[in-house]
């Protein structure tokens, strides 16, 4: 029985390698936006570590005056800090669902492509197996008339 062979198994695969690079670049950009909520998530800490200080400062009998001064530029630093990451997430959005896009057009074209191939193995099983079928009944039919003669 010969193997089955697809024609377009050089598209096919061409399609998955573009899908699994569709992938790769979906997980550069993911990784990329769980770095900056990381980041996000250190700076609160650090505005909330602040914020507790100021609060301490400003609890006890003498005010230190150029202590709160620099508690106030450093949150005014944490502050820009955070609007230029939150910025940057949201740019970041934005190229996430545009490769997720990608990524879902790719995989639709691979997956005809797997389903083309499926159905023609099927179909390509079913004709050898009706082949087989013959040959045996063939054989089957030359036995008989070789006895009956």
């Amino acid at each position: 029985m010969a193997e089955f062979r697809f024609r377009l198994d050089a598209v096919l695969r061409v399609r998955q390698n573009t899908r699994d690079q569709c992938r790769l670049r979906l997980a550069e950009v993911l990784c990329a936006d769980e770095t900056l909520r990381e980041r996000l998530s250190r700076l609160g800490a650090e505005y909330e570590r602040l914020q507790a200080d100021r609060r301490q400062a400003l609890g006890h009998g003498e005010l230190n005056i150029e202590r709160l001064v620099d508690a106030e530029r450093y949150a005014a630093v944490l502050k820009t800090e955070e609007n230029a990451l939150r910025q940057e997430r949201e740019t970041l959005a934005g190229e996430i669902q545009r490769r997720r896009e990608t990524l879902l057009e790719a995989d639709r074209n691979a997956k005809a492509l797997e389903k083309l191939r499926e159905r023609q193995r099927q179909r390509y099983r079913l004709e050898e197996e009706r082949r087989e079928a013959k040959r045996i009944d063939e054989v089957a039919a030359q036995i008989c008339s070789s006895k009956a003669a």
